[in-house]
C-alpha cells in the first residue's frame, strides 16, 4: 500500500530530523544554562492579613455573624481568563479569618442575572468547572509548589483537591470540613470553615502561609477571577499565591480521628455456568477500621486493618479491543491518598491500584523545614493482575500470591526547585521481589522554564510461576530507566521537549509502566494568539512529533502531528489535529494516517459537559499485524432538568475494517460501550445513585489470522451490568450505604445475555474525632 504522507520518509528525511532531535537533546542542558544569566522567582499576589474572629462564625451562608464583623474585605480581584489578569466584569468581595480550632473564608460574589447562576446539588466532588463555584486554595505549608484546595457551589457541594505546580491537580483526597451558600437579588454568598487539622502547617508560632481566593464565572465564555494575577509568562500556578500573614497560636497536632466501619454482603453467581440458576454464596460480613492521626501540625500517620472499598463506584469501562498496552485507572481509596502529590514523579514508578487486596497498612506522610516525604508499607493479599511490559506491547499476568509491599519518597525544596528519591518494594512469598529506586528533580531556572528529570534502577526474581507468564520462571532481571524534559511556556511561544529510555529488563511491579526496551525522542512546540471580538478567545496552533526505538535501533513507532485548538463562546473547545504515525508490528513496518476533531461545550445550565471525539480514517490491526481502515467516536455529556437530578451519559464505538486476502474484505470487530449514570440528591447529604453499562463486542471470525489465533475467535462478547446505591453521608467517613448490583453476560450457547452474578451490600461507617 502507498500512502503519500509517508512518501519523504523513503529519501533519509525521517534519519535526518532524528539526527537533529538527538543532537538537540544531548545540548538541552547546555541551551538551558545558556540561556539563564540570573534565575527569576515568581511575583507572588498582593500580600493578605488574616485576623482572629471576634465572635462566634455559624456556617449558614448569611455573612451577618459578630465573628465578621471588623474583617476586611478583599476586593481587588483579576480575571485570569479570559482576559490576562485585567478587571473582573463582575464584583467580588472575599473574607479571611481564624479561631482556635478553625480557618474561615466567606465570599459575595455579584452577579446581575441571578437567574443565570448555576449551582446544582450533587455528591461530594462532583463540581464541574462548567457551573458557578468559589472557594480557597491553601498554600499552608508555604512551600510555593502545593496546595489544597476548598471549593463550593451555592447549595453546599463540595469539591477538594490537592494542586501541585509539579504534578498537576487530584481530587482524590478528601478532608473535612463545612461550607454553605445564598443565592440573593444581586449574586450569592459562600461560607467556608476548614478544621486546622485537615491542613499541614509547620510548628512556628506565627507562620507565613500561602493562599488564593478564587471564583468561577461559567457564562457565554468561561471567566475565572483570582485574588491574585497570574502572568502567562509565569509556568507555574500555587507560586503566583499571596503570602498569608497574622495566624498566631494556632493548635499543633494530637489529632485523632477513628472510622470504624462494618460491611455486610450476599452474593449470587452461576455456580454452573451462564444460563443456569443463581445459587446464593455465604453470607460475607467484615468489620474494621481506617485511623488517622496527627502527632504534629506537619505529620500525619495513617493506619489501616482489613480496608473496604465497596463503596467506590465502579470504573468507567474503556473499549480495550485493538489496543497494544494496558489501560489506566485512577486510584480512589482514601488510605493511599494523604499527601498523594509525593507519589508522583515523572516516571509512573507508584500505582496504589498494584495494591489489590490490602490485609493492612501503615502510612507516615509529612514535612520538615523544607523536607517533605512520604512512606507506606502494606501486606497485599494478591488477586489481581500484575502487568507485564514489553517493547511492543504489555500483557497480564494472575497474581496468585500474598506479597509484602512498601514506598518511600523524600523531597528536598530549594525555592521554586527540588530534588527527590523515591524507593518502593515487593517481597512476593517464596522470595521472589522487585525493587525500584532512583532520583529525580525539577529545576525551574526562571518562571517561563522547567527541567525534569528522573533516574530509577530495578532488580527483580520474578515468581517460579511459568503457568501465569513466560518469564516468571525464577529469573533475575536489572535494568535502568531514564527521563528528562523541558517545558518553556511564554504568552504565544510554548514548547515541550522530551527524551527517555528504559531497559528491556526494568520492571515496575508497584507502578504503571506498561512499555519497556525502547527509548524515545518527542518535541512539541506551539504557538498561541488571543483574537478579540471574535467567537474564539484563545487559539493555539501546534505540531508534534516522536521517535520510539529498540535499544538496537530498531523503530518501534514514529509519530507526527499539526494541529489547532481553540477556546470559545459556550464555554466550547475545538481541537482538529493532521496525525501520521507508523509501528512496528511483529517485524513489520505498518502505516496510518487519520485526522482527529474534538468538540466540547457546556452552553446552558441544564446541559453542559457536551463533548464529540473523532477519529476516523486509516487504522492498524494490531492483532493479525496489517492495515485496515477504521472508525473511533467518543461522547459525553450532562442533562440537570432541576439541582435535585443529574443524568450522565458516555458512549464509545470503535469499528476496524480489514483485507484479509483469500479470507475476503470486511469489517474485523465492532467495540461499544454505553453508560448512563443517574444521581437524585435528595439533600445535600443523602443520594440515589443509579447506573447502567454496557460492553460489547462483534467479530467477525474468519478475518483473524488462523496462524496467530489456532483456537476460536468468539463472534460475540459482552457484558450488561447494573448497580443502584442510596448513601447518606454526614462527611466523607462517617456514612451509610445501601447497595444492590448485578452482571449479564452474553452465552454463545443460548445467544442471549445470562444472568451471571448479583450482589447486595451494605456499610456503615463513623469516624470519632479528638
Amino acid at each position: 500500500m502507498t500512502h503519500a504522507a509517508f512518501a519523504w520518509m523513503s529519501d533519509g528525511n525521517w534519519i535526518r530530523c532524528i539526527t537533529a532531535a538527538r543532537l538537540a537533546f544531548a545540548l538541552l542542558p547546555l541551551a538551558a544554562v545558556a540561556g539563564v544569566a540570573k534565575a527569576a522567582d515568581p511575583v507572588p499576589g498582593p500580600p493578605l492579613t488574616i485576623k482572629r474572629a471576634a465572635g462566634p462564625i455559624v456556617i449558614d451562608g448569611v455573612l451577618d455573624d459578630a465573628g465578621w464583623q471588623g474583617i476586611d474585605g478583599v476586593s481587588t480581584w483579576y480575571e485570569t481568563r479570559v482576559g490576562d489578569s485585567v478587571e473582573p466584569q463582575v464584583g467580588n468581595v472575599g473574607y479571611l479569618a481564624y479561631d482556635d480550632k478553625y480557618l474561615y473564608a466567606a465570599f459575595r460574589f455579584a452577579d446581575p442575572q441571578p437567574r443565570l447562576i448555576r449551582a446544582p446539588l450533587g455528591d461530594h466532588d462532583a463540581l464541574s468547572g462548567t457551573t458557578d463555584y468559589g472557594g480557597i486554595i491553601v498554600d499552608s505549608r508555604n512551600d510555593g509548589k502545593t496546595a489544597q484546595m476548598f471549593l463550593a457551589n451555592a447549595n453546599g457541594l463540595q469539591y477538594d483537591a490537592i494542586s501541585s505546580d509539579v504534578s498537576g491537580e487530584d481530587n482524590a483526597p478528601d478532608w473535612f470540613w463545612d461550607t454553605a451558600g445564598k443565592v440573593s437579588a444581586d449574586g450569592w454568598t459562600l461560607e467556608i470553615r476548614v478544621p486546622f487539622s485537615s491542613l499541614r502547617y509547620s510548628n512556628t508560632p506565627a507562620p507565613t502561609w500561602g493562599i488564593l481566593l478564587y471564583r468561577n464565572y461559567p457564562r457565554e465564555r468561561h471567566y475565572q477571577f483570582f485574588s491574585a494575577k497570574l502572568p502567562r509568562d509565569v509556568s507555574c500556578f500555587i507560586c503566583n499565591s499571596s503570602k498569608l500573614t497574622g495566624l498566631d497560636e494556632l493548635p499543633h497536632g494530637s489529632h485523632l480521628v477513628v472510622a470504624p466501619f462494618a460491611t455486610t454482603e450476599r452474593s449470587w453467581s452461576a455456580a454452573n455456568g451462564l444460563g443456569s440458576p443463581l445459587q446464593a454464596e455465604d453470607l460475607e460480613s467484615r468489620v474494621g477500621v481506617d485511623v488517622k492521626w496527627s502527632p504534629l501540625s506537619g505529620l500525619a500517620v495513617d493506619a489501616t486493618v482489613k480496608p473496604d472499598f465497596s463503596q467506590l463506584e465502579a470504573d468507567v469501562a474503556q473499549i480495550s479491543a485493538n489496543e497494544r498496552f494496558a489501560l489506566f485507572y485512577p486510584e480512589k481509596r482514601s488510605f493511599f491518598l494523604e499527601g498523594v502529590d509525593l507519589l508522583a514523579t515523572p516516571f509512573q514508578a507508584v500505582y496504589t491500584r498494584t495494591v489489590t487486596d490490602p490485609v493492612a497498612g501503615l502510612r507516615a506522610t509529612g514535612r520538615a523545614g523544607s523536607t517533605s516525604f512520604t512512606g507506606l508499607v502494606t501486606r497485599d493479599a494478591g488477586g489481581g493482575t500484575v502487568i507485564i511490559p514489553g517493547p511492543q506491547g504489555s500483557s497480564f499476568a494472575d497474581q496468585d500470591f500474598e506479597s509484602g509491599v512498601g514506598t518511600a519518597r523524600f523531597r528536598r525544596d530549594f525555592g521554586q526547585s527540588f530534588v527527590s528519591a523515591l524507593g518502593t518494594f515487593r517481597e512476593i512469598e517464596g522470595g521472589a521481589y522487585n525493587r525500584v529506586f532512583g532520583p529525580d528533580f525539577q529545576w525551574r531556572p526562571r518562571t517561563t522554564d522547567t527541567f525534569t528529570g528522573q533516574m530509577l534502577w530495578s532488580a527483580s526474581l520474578t515468581p517460579n510461576r511459568p503457568d501465569l507468564a513466560g518469564e516468571w520462571d525464577g529469573r533475575k532481571l536489572s535494568d535502568e530507566a531514564y527521563k528528562v524534559n523541558w517545558s518553556h511556556s511564554t504568552p504565544k511561544v510554548d514548547w515541550y521537549l522530551e527524551t527517555q529510555a528504559l531497559g528491556p529488563e526494568f520492571r515496575a511491579d508497584n507502578g504503571f509502566i506498561p512499555q519497556v526496551g525502547f527509548r524515545e525522542y518527542y518535541a512539541q512546540l506551539g504557538y498561541t494568539f488571543r483574537p478579540e471580538k471574535i467567537f474564539y478567545s484563545r487559539i493555539r496552533i501546534f505540531g508534534e512529533g516522536y521517535l520510539d526505538e529498540q535499544q538496537d535501533g530498531t523503530t518501534l513507532t514514529r509519530h507526527a502531528l499539526a494541529g489547532v485548538g481553540a477556546d470559545g463562546k459556550l464555554s466550547s473547545f475545538m481541537q482538529l489535529v493532521m496525525a501520521a504515525d507508523e509501528f512496528l508490528v511483529g517485524s513489520e513496518m505498518l502505516q496510518r494516517v487519520r485526522p482527529r476533531l474534538i468538540l466540547e461545550a457546556s452552553p446552558t445550565r441544564a446541559f453542559g459537559n457536551l463533548s464529540l471525539t473523532i477519529l476516523t480514517g486509516q487504522e492498524i490491526d494490531f492483532a493479525n499485524a496489517r492495515e485496515g481502515t477504521g472508525t473511533n467516536l467518543t461522547f459525553a455529556g450532562t442533562w440537570r432538568p432541576e439541582i435535585h437530578t443529574t443524568l450522565t451519559a458516555n458512549a464509545s464505538v470503535r469499528w476496524l475494517d480489514v483485507d484479509a486476502g483469500a479470507a475476503g474484505e470486511g469489517r474485523l470487530f465492532t467495540a461499544q460501550v454505553e453508560r448512563l449514570r443517574g444521581v437524585y440528591m435528595i439533600n445535600a447529604r443523602t443520594f440515589i445513585r443509579l447506573i447502567a453499562q454496557y460492553v460489547q463486542t462483534e467479530r467477525d471470525p474468519s478475518l483473524y489470522d488462523p496462524v496467530l489465533y489456532p483456537d476460536p475467535v468468539p463472534a460475540k462478547s459482552a457484558d450488561m451490568s447494573l448497580s443502584a446505591l442510596f448513601a447518606y453521608k454526614l462527611n466523607w467517613q462517617t456514612v451509610f450505604y445501601l447497595g444492590y448490583g448485578d452482571l449479564s453476560t452474553f452465552s454463545d450457547q443460548s445467544g442471549d445475555m445470562e444472568k451471571n452474578s448479583q450482589q447486595t451490600f451494605a456499610k456503615i461507617s463513623y469516624a470519632f474525632q479528638r
